[in-house]
């Protein structure tokens, strides 16, 4: 089960939810394939103003996703092209929705859990 946690500058993401959560939908889709539609798990976290800085002054335009996958992903013979896969598609998604200006600033960090260790409803996820 593909789950998603997304900090985003507040002032950007407010109104924009519905079209975010599509967005981030779609390109795991467009990774997985339609599948992993009805699994994909997504967390919008507004960041305040202030909250996010880079270089020791406060900006807007960071984003970033944390993508819990499975670790067997690694262990493919095509996992260089997926991780990549997902990564360009995560990041094309939020500019889509929040501005090109995100882009820079995206950071998408794959945190991979073995099988037996992912539980949802308090069983182990299958």
């Amino acid at each position: 089960m593909p789950h998603l946690t997304v900090h985003l500058p507040e002032n950007r993401l407010a109104g924009r939810e519905p079209e975010l959560v599509a967005a981030l939908t779609e390109a795991i889709v467009g990774v997985y394939g339609a599948w992993a539609r009805d699994l994909v798990n997504i967390r919008l976290a507004g960041v305040p103003a202030g909250r996010f800085a880079q270089g020791g002054a406060a900006v807007d335009t960071i984003a970033s996703v944390a993508l819990g996958i499975r670790a067997g992903v690694f262990d493919r013979p095509d996992a260089a092209q997926i991780t990549e896969r997902l990564g360009t598609a995560l990041t094309d998604a939020i500019t889509l929705v929040l501005g090109e200006e995100l882009r820079a600033g995206t950071t998408v960090e794959l945190v991979a859990s073995p099988r037996e260790r992912t539980f949802v409803g308090g069983a182990l996820a299958v």
